[in-house]
């Protein structure tokens, strides 16, 4: 019992002294660690009379109780001073000006996305999506491009194996909803399509298209052509004019190209549209008859039209950007100013 006395005033006395955490926690293991002064007292136990060795291990255990309070409180009271030297040296000047935050913003091809879909789904379309890779059949032979056609040339495609790619167009999309059967269709399909092309201003081995569809009974030539300037009034401006240009897909008849007045100098003749006053836009062209047979529609009893417009094509015209590459590089000197 003297040595227990001995070893609570020793340990009182020592963390009374202690100038720091790190102190503390030494004077914790030298007296309740395991290999502990109280660990020692009670090995020593078995040196005492069996009648006497509860009381022993109860006094034990209360010196252990005194000495670990000691212990918080002195911990706790370093932990109060530590706080308040904080709070003192980290004083803030409220009348200080504040940091401007860095606030992130859509890159023009996401706004551009954006705002075609939004104008597509305000004329009742719906935005479908679809695999990047995809079999032969859907992006070749289901819309009308047999297999000696010259777009199914390796150097113009990614095969994987002979009969699965990496999609060259989002038209393939529009096969896969065409065979559900739910007529009648009026669709979108943007998405990220693979071509090997070199990378220059103007092409890119990926880039994105947006596909259109809209197959009903009754559809018309002049319904593509309502379409479509609706669309380009809504995205370039309500002057914009359209102009259509007799052109060839395998996958309508009739096809066409489309311009639109150049939005700079609204038809004169500049710069970006290279003095001529018309921008080519995109293709477009009535459903080829063959192509809805193949996905089990009746041509004798529906209709439809098409279109497909290159993603960054639009954008680099909307924010007359010259280089198709600046979309890509994530350079933030570049993206800042949109």
């Amino acid at each position: 019992m003297n040595n227990l006395d001995n070893i609570i005033k020793g340990a009182i006395e020592s963390i009374k002294n202690s100038k720091d955490v790190n102190s503390l926690n030494d004077i914790k293991v030298k007296y309740l660690g395991k290999k502990g002064e109280l660990t020692s007292v009670l090995k020593s136990m078995k040196d005492l009379p069996a009648e006497e060795r509860p009381k022993v291990g109860q006094l034990v255990n209360e010196a252990r109780k005194q000495i670990q309070i000691t212990l918080d409180e002195k911990k706790q009271s370093f932990e109060n001073a530590m706080m308040e030297a904080k709070l003192e040296s980290e004083t803030i000047d409220v009348t200080l000006p504040g940091k401007a935050l860095k606030q992130g913003h859509l890159h023009p091809n996401t706004s551009t996305l954006r705002e075609v879909e939004n104008i597509f789904i305000g004329m009742g379309y719906k935005v479908v999506g679809g695999p990047e890779v995809e079999y032969d059949y859907y992006n070749f032979e289901a819309l009308n491009i047999p297999a000696d056609h010259p777009a199914k040339d390796e150097q113009d495609t990614f095969y994987i194996t002979k009969d699965i790619l990496l999609r060259t167009q989002t038209s393939s999309v529009q096969v896969h909803e065409m065979e559900k059967g739910k007529l009648p269709i009026r669709m979108i399909s943007p998405g990220r399509v693979f071509r090997s092309d070199e990378v220059d201003a103007t092409h890119s081995p990926t880039f994105h298209q947006i596909e259109g569809l809209v197959i009903d009974k009754g559809i018309t030539f002049a319904d593509l052509k309502g379409t479509l300037q609706e669309f380009a009034k809504r995205l370039f401006g309500e002057e914009t004019k359209v102009k259509f240009r007799p052109h060839h897909f395998q996958f309508t008849e009739p096809s066409a190209e489309m311009d639109v007045s150049c939005f700079k100098c609204k038809g004169k003749g500049c710069r970006f549209c290279k003095g001529e006053g018309w921008i080519e836009i995109l293709g477009c062209g009535v459903v080829h008859p063959h192509v809805l047979e193949m996905s089990g529609i009746d041509p004798d009893v529906y209709t439809g039209f098409a279109f497909g417009v290159g993603l960054e094509r639009i954008s680099l015209f909307k924010y007359e950007i010259d280089d198709m590459r600046l979309l890509y590089e994530n350079d933030t000197r570049f993206l800042k100013q949109f």
